[in-house]
């Protein structure tokens, strides 16, 4: 009992358990909700790098430990109750636009995110980050996530089968009602099948939908010779942890030299601008649930926890893995009572526990997280909701800021249409001063760049 009377006061000195209206009890059963909520990311992050030609075991490594590391940063240094993990939509961006769209080595690409945690550090520590937000009309933001939401639907619809090339229209619907399973092919009744039973879960308000989804799709699969089979403990339990190094290691393998060399200008401000605004957002939706924001909007230690996606975005390049960014899903930690770094240190060490079931990742086939990417996506979409359509002058940027994405299959050309038909249409509308000098300097570095790819 002393011991356990010890480790209590040493946590509630830690993260000022009572100060917050919380206990160690709580605060264990939010970080295992926010672990279910979040888990997800274990398969989908590593199958969307591997697309980007990263060594699938490195993958799973550099996904366990950025989270890991990131996740416990936030917990210790900001107290939030908050996890942090490779963010959906910058992952795409990295696989889909900056690797296969662009032509980067996936080198260079981990180089461009390196860089762009610095640029995002050096704005959050430099207050600038404000300025950036505010120039950027809410109608534009709200696209941003609308879009990336599409464009996310789009990628799980194409991996699955469902939607497939067309010679004639480019896309059309896929064969969604076969049953000629083959082991590792696509498998769009069972993506199919995993929508609705993930959204059905979800309605039902089942914590873990997600996650529950993608390993029903799985057995699912098994079940009828589309995925592999465990054939023993050692196809789901593994006594040596996946590895960051060797022949086929991530660690350290960025390469500035390449993403110089290749002109990587935008794709670093796109990847500086997505999560400004996707972290900013979640924070301040989390923080204001958590009761962390003050009556006068002021936020307890958002300055450390936006510094700590900085850092957790530079350590992530590092091991190998695209952007980290904080967790919306951590509300159903939040909801569970969650409102310390506590919950944030729990949903850490659950995910180091989950290095040892790395085995499971590659049981895992395309047909069974392609419903996870579409319910992200949907979810994503949501804030559509906040778009005003009656001025023309918004709705035609809005619109293109969104189709162009999944059109691309490029986030940077949604957020160039977007930003340029913005400007455009307020100026030649004599609306100057609807623009603010840091959407003019934005504009004209993507006209530029338009020019630039003639050349």
């Amino acid at each position: 009992m002393p011991e356990n009377a010890a480790a209590a006061g040493s946590l509630e000195k830690l993260f000022k358990l009572s100060q917050k209206g919380t206990t160690v009890k709580t605060e264990m059963l939010a970080g295992l909700t926010t672990f279910v909520a979040v888990g997800y990311i274990i398969f989908v992050n590593p199958s969307i790098l591997a697309d980007a030609g990263i060594p699938k075991e490195a993958a799973i490594a550099a996904t366990l430990w950025s989270t890991i590391f990131a996740t416990a940063l936030m917990g210790f240094w900001a107290n939030y109750p908050v996890a942090v993990a490779p963010g959906m939509g910058l992952n795409a961006f990295f696989a889909y636009t900056a690797v296969l769209g662009f032509g980067l080595s996936w080198q260079a690409a981990l180089a461009a995110v390196f860089v762009s945690g610095v640029v995002f550090l050096i704005l959050t520590l430099g207050g600038i980050r404000q300025a950036i937000i505010r120039a950027v009309p809410m109608s534009i933001k709200s696209a941003i996530g609308v879009g990336i939401g599409t464009f996310i639907a789009f990628i799980g619809l194409q991996g699955s089968g469902i939607v497939i090339d067309n010679p004639a229209t480019l896309v059309g619907a896929g064969h969604v009602a076969s049953l000629n399973f083959e082991l590792g092919g696509q498998a769009p009744l069972l993506t199919c099948a995993g929508v609705v039973f993930t959204g059905v879960l979800m309605a039902r308000g089942v914590r873990g939908a997600i996650l529950l989804g993608i390993l029903f799709t799985t057995v699912l699969g098994m079940m009828v010779g589309a995925g592999p089979v465990p054939k023993g403990l050692s196809d789901i339990v593994s006594a040596n942890v996946p590895s960051l190094f060797g022949e086929n290691g991530t660690f350290g393998q960025l390469d500035f030299r390449g993403a110089l060399n290749f002109g990587i200008l935008h794709i670093i401000f796109t990847f500086t601008i997505v999560e400004l605004f996707d972290n900013m957002g979640t924070l301040i939706g989390l923080t204001k649930k958590a009761g962390l924001m003050k009556a006068d909007g002021h936020i307890e230690n958002l300055d450390r926890a936006l510094t700590t996606d900085a850092i957790g975005t530079m350590a992530s390049a590092i091991v190998g893995t695209s952007t980290v960014t904080s967790y919306v899903e951590s509300a159903a930690g939040v909801a569970e009572g969650g409102r310390t770094g506590l919950t944030a240190i729990v949903v850490a060490v659950l995910f180091f526990v989950a290095l040892f079931f790395a085995p499971l990742v590659g049981l895992v086939q395309g047909f069974a997280t392609a419903p996870a990417l579409i319910i992200v996506g949907a979810l994503m979409m949501s804030e559509v909701v906040h778009i005003d359509f009656s001025d023309i002058t918004e709705a035609i940027p809005v619109c293109l800021t969104i189709v162009m994405m999944p059109l691309t299959y490029s986030i940077a050309n949604g957020f160039a249409f977007g930003f340029v038909s913005y400007t455009l249409l307020k100026v030649c509308s004599g609306r100057f001063k609807d623009v603010s000098w840091v959407m003019y300097l934005v504009s004209a570095a993507f006209i530029l760049n338009f020019v630039l790819r003639l050349h």
